[in-house]
Parts: C-alpha cells; sequence; structure tokens
C-alpha cells in the first residue's frame, strides 16, 4: 500500500476566481473539471505530504495551504500584480525556505515558498 496523492478539499464555489488565482498567479493546470469540483496540479508530481503544526514558523499562523515553487520572485510579482493581500514576506527563514503569505479567493492562507533561496 503506497499513498500516492494527498489532495486538500476546500469549499468554496467561485471557481473562475480560484482558477484566476491558483493557474495564474501558480501557473498550475486544470486536470479535472466536473461543475461541482475542479481539481488542479502542478506540472510535476511531487512526493505525498501532509503536515500538521501549531503555528507556521517564526510565529506565523499556521497556513492553510502550503505550495513549494521553483522561483518565489516571479510568483510574488504576480500576486503583486494580480493585487493579492501579502500578509507576510518575502522573507528568508533559518530552516532554509524563503516564502511569503496570501490569501486565496476562498480565503484560505497559502504558504507561498521556495527552498535553496537563501
Amino acid at each position: 500500500m503506497a499513498v500516492k496523492r494527498i489532495v486538500a478539499n476546500v469549499a468554496f464555489d467561485q471557481f473562475e476566481s480560484v482558477k484566476a488565482f491558483y493557474c495564474d498567479i501558480l501557473q498550475m493546470k486544470v486536470v479535472m473539471d466536473f461543475g461541482w469540483i475542479v481539481t488542479l496540479a502542478g506540472e510535476t508530481p511531487s512526493t505525498p505530504q501532509l503536515s500538521f503544526a501549531h503555528e507556521g514558523g517564526s510565529s506565523t499562523p499556521v497556513p492553510d495551504l502550503s505550495i513549494e515553487i521553483d522561483n518565489l520572485d516571479e510568483v510574488y510579482q504576480r500576486a503583486l500584480a494580480a493585487g493579492l493581500p501579502i500578509e507576510c514576506g518575502p522573507v528568508t527563514e533559518p530552516w532554509g525556505v524563503r516564502r511569503f503569505y496570501t490569501r486565496d479567493p476562498a480565503g484560505r492562507l497559502v504558504n507561498i515558498l521556495a527552498h535553496g533561496e537563501v
């Protein structure tokens, strides 16, 4: 038995705004759209992960989602251009990531991070 994928399911019905955020800002792709559910995915498969925390690190709140990307500055500039609220960062953390927090259209706190940009 192996866990192949973990999908965070968020109750929200404003699909166009969610698709705009995740596809335009993070360049994810729509991999399934049944009208009542939309599933988005990155370009490459990744190892399934599930985290539990009592804080988000550096005394920040626990984010609803953490999304690792390969170019934080590029994604940060797209987020700014889209007028997204930046709630933290960008900041380089002592554990080796550079990150910022924003909110998606459903109001979920999203930790966008890149490893090795320290």
